[in-house]
């Protein structure tokens, strides 16, 4: 029975609306990772178990959806080594290996994250700027991070965006390669070789 506010078996419309976001959300996710799936709004929705009626209340297009998810998942890099820094210490080695760890983890424990973010969204006309974008500002932080951990003099912009660019960029294809089963190693062989690489390129 309908009551007023909108409110439902307790739910509001607003919590409602979220929720079936968020599957939406999950449903893209799992869908666009799988390469044996066409990503479709039909597909999504089938996942999700919703009707279109409800993916246009939540996104405007497919591609709307889709970046929504490749924004959330980095968001969850971003958080998830920015928590691993501040719970490594003082020292400066400690804090990027932690980095590096929480990276590898984060893509180890959900592939399908990795796989997005990193190789599909690569692939696709209407996201590779945003990718691009991401990938540069990742690559600035990194720099800024490195330089600031280490106790670097400053560079030159310039240079904080080629060395930044040079490690996210090459993160990017060891990922693609990894997560393709084109590379055989270990989580801990790609911490321990990241890590050397990018106390080589900064210090």
């Amino acid at each position: 029975m309908a009551v007023q506010s909108g409110v439902y078996r307790g739910v509001s419309a607003e919590d409602r609306a979220s929720e079936r976001r968020a599957r939406l959300l999950a449903a893209t996710l799992e869908v666009w990772a799988d390469p044996e799936q066409r990503t479709t709004m039909t597909a999504v929705c089938s996942a999700a178990g919703l009707t279109e009626r409800y993916f246009y209340e939540s996104f405007r297009s497919l591609d709307d959806a889709l970046r929504a998810v490749l924004d959330s998942v980095a968001t969850e890099i971003e958080e998830v080594t920015q928590a691993a820094a501040e719970a490594a210490g003082q020292d400066p080695v400690s804090q990027a290996t932690a980095v590096l760890e929480a990276f590898v983890r984060f893509l180890t424990d959900d592939p399908r994250k990795g796989r997005v973010a990193v190789i599909e969204a690569g692939a696709m006309p209407a996201l590779r700027a945003r990718r691009t974008e991401i990938l540069r500002d990742f690559g600035h932080r990194s720099a800024v991070d490195a330089r600031d951990r280490l106790g670097l003099p400053h560079r030159s912009a310039h240079e904080e965006e080629i060395a930044g660019l040079l490690f996210i960029g090459g993160m990017a294809e060891l990922v693609t390669a990894w997560l393709d089963g084109a590379l055989e190693a270990t989580p801990e062989e790609i911490v321990a070789t990241a890590g050397k690489s990018l106390l080589a390129l900064y210090a």
